[in-house]
Formats: C-alpha cells, structure tokens, sequence
C-alpha cells in the first residue's frame, strides 16, 4: 500500500464545515437548473421513444405475418405426411432390404462405393 495515501483523511479539513446560509439559495437555483435540464432531456428523449415504440409494433406486426405463413405453408405439408406416412416407412425399409442384398452380393464395390463418397464429403466439408 502507498504509505502517502494512509496519511490522508476523509472529508478533506476545509470541506467539514456546513455550506453557509448564503450558499443556500445558489444551491436551490442550481438543484432548480438540473432539474430542468433533466425535464428538458425526458422531453427530448420522448419523440424518439414513441417512434421506438412504433417500430417495435410494427417489427412485431411484421414477424406475426411470417409465423402465419410460415404455419399455413406447414400445414398441407403436415397433412400430407400424416396421410402417407406409412408409406414412407414402407419404402425406408425397403430401401434398407435393397442396400444389405447389394452389399452381400457386391462387398468390394460397396466399400470402393463407401471410401469414394468419405473423401467427397470431406473435401465438400472443409
């Protein structure tokens, strides 16, 4: 610790003596002065706070359009998995049937398959 800061004292000696009666008065006009100046900058800050609000309503306004489209682009897409969803599963399976029979016939051809497609991907991924 800086030994010339201990020696220091808090409040300095010439500020412990009360403000004088005189003094009062410039202090009031002064606390009078930043508040209007404080009222002023509120007013200010106002018109750019209702236009704030303003855009905000209308980026709200905005972003509730896109999630209603968004819902009713979803929905005969949705309607049309639930209809053919089974089908779906169907054809993953037989997929999956038709991938293990071409493996079991052809083993070197799928794993030359397998290595080429690893070193496209990864060079697509780098």
């Amino acid at each position: 610790m800086d030994p010339t800061i201990a020696t220091h004292t808090f409040p300095p000696a010439g500020i412990t003596e009360p403000p004088a009666p005189a003094q009062a008065p410039m202090k009031a006009q002064a606390a009078s002065d930043a508040r209007a100046a404080v009222d002023a900058m509120a007013g200010a800050a106002a018109g750019p706070a209702t236009g704030l609000d303003r855009t905000i309503a209308e980026a709200a306004a905005t972003a509730r359009r896109a999630v209603e489209g968004a819902a009713s682009a979803a929905t005969p897409l949705a309607d049309w998995l639930a209809a053919h969803g089974g089908d779906l599963g169907a054809m993953q399976k037989k997929l999956l049937a038709d991938t293990c029979t071409y493996v079991s016939a052809h083993p070197f051809k799928a794993v030359c398959i397998a290595a080429a497609a690893g070193f496209v991907l990864s060079r697509v991924i780098r």
